[in-house]
């Protein structure tokens, strides 16, 4: 197994607010607050970069665990794909940035689940070769990709920005084990999504309106969560807190309710963030960690899905 060391989050220093979004859109205001839950929350501002984020957030952990540059071994940069500058490696200017200059550099693009998927790559690399460390990064541009003059994107509106570094080690080093990672994703919704050029920028825009995803997300974060916990011998009612992201609230309560999963162990933050991308379940993981709310041996459930369709389940274990 491999462990987090330690992990840190980058916000933007800009905001997008629902009185601007209505502006754009003509979509009321009223209408746009049962997307966001909130008045306004982090994004970048026209001048930042999504991988500065990432920077900053990777710097401060490096810093604060005394890792030097030398031993970092893979720096992996996890994603949409649509990185700041096309046909570059974002993954490899942060490393750059680091001083870290003999490390496999590279990006994985699943989206949402992009930063799961990398931590999983990453801590399996990290077994076989036994030693080193990596460095994940999440990071996006995604309130960039939305068009707020476009009244059929307002399920978008809630798209922020934020950034995560994660460091991680082989063995059981850190305060958070890997456990276990499931996923899978549904190719029958590969295209439900998909972005478009508009005035040199890429714009999100759904396909023609499908029934049926809001069961596919219950249906297959279920069934991940029952695989997780088979292959752990655990059961759920073992489980400390389940954090999902914070795409749509109502399918976050819909599936806490299907699974008769008490809501007071999982995190809201719907009142003051926006769906902040891959970060989102470590965004969770840090409060819990911050408000001293987690304990020796809980078993922690972070549920993460994306564009494609991609849902997964990575199992940790605290330990203190």
């Amino acid at each position: 197994m491999s462990g987090i060391v330690d992990f840190g989050i980058g916000y933007p220093g800009g905001q997008v607010s629902v009185a601007g979004m209505h502006a754009s859109s003509g979509v009321p205001t009223a209408d746009i607050l049962k997307i966001t839950h909130a008045e306004r929350f982090p994004a970048l501002d026209e001048h930042e970069l999504s991988w500065q984020m990432a920077l900053r957030a990777a710097r401060e952990v490096l810093y604060r665990n005394t890792v030097e540059p030398s031993d970092i071994r893979y720096v992996v940069y996890a994603g949409s794909g649509e990185w700041d500058i096309p046909f570059w490696s974002p993954a490899a200017k942060v490393a750059h940035g680091l001083g870290i200059e003999w490390a496999h550099c590279f990006e994985v693009s699943n989206f949402c689940n992009g930063g799961m998927t990398a931590l999983k790559i990453a801590g399996d690399k990290l077994e076989l070769r036994g030693t080193g460390h990596a460095l994940v990064l999440v990071a996006d541009q995604l309130s960039r990709m939305v068009d707020y003059s476009d009244p059929q994107s307002k399920a978008l509106f809630n798209f922020g920005d934020a950034a995560a570094a994660v460091l991680v080690a082989p063995g059981s080093r850190g305060p958070f084990l890997l456990l276990h990672s499931a996923m899978r994703t549904d190719p029958g919704w590969s295209d439900y999504y998909a972005g478009e050029y508009e005035e040199g920028r890429v714009r999100i825009r759904r396909g023609a309106h499908r029934k049926g995803l809001a069961e596919a997300y219950v249906r297959n974060f279920t069934d991940l969560i029952e695989e997780t916990l088979d292959g752990l011998g655990r059961k759920l009612s073992e489980v400390a807190y389940l954090l999902i992201n914070q795409g749509d609230r109502d399918m976050h309560e819909r599936l806490l309710r299907e699974l008769d999963f008490p809501a007071e162990k999982s995190v809201f933050n719907y009142s003051r963030l926006g769906h902040m991308g891959g970060a989102d379940t470590l965004i969770a993981l840090q409060q819990l960690r911050v408000q001293g709310l987690l304990r020796p041996g809980d078993l922690l459930l972070l549920a993460t899905s994306a564009m494609g369709f991609t849902w997964g389940i990575t199992a940790l274990e605290f330990q203190g």
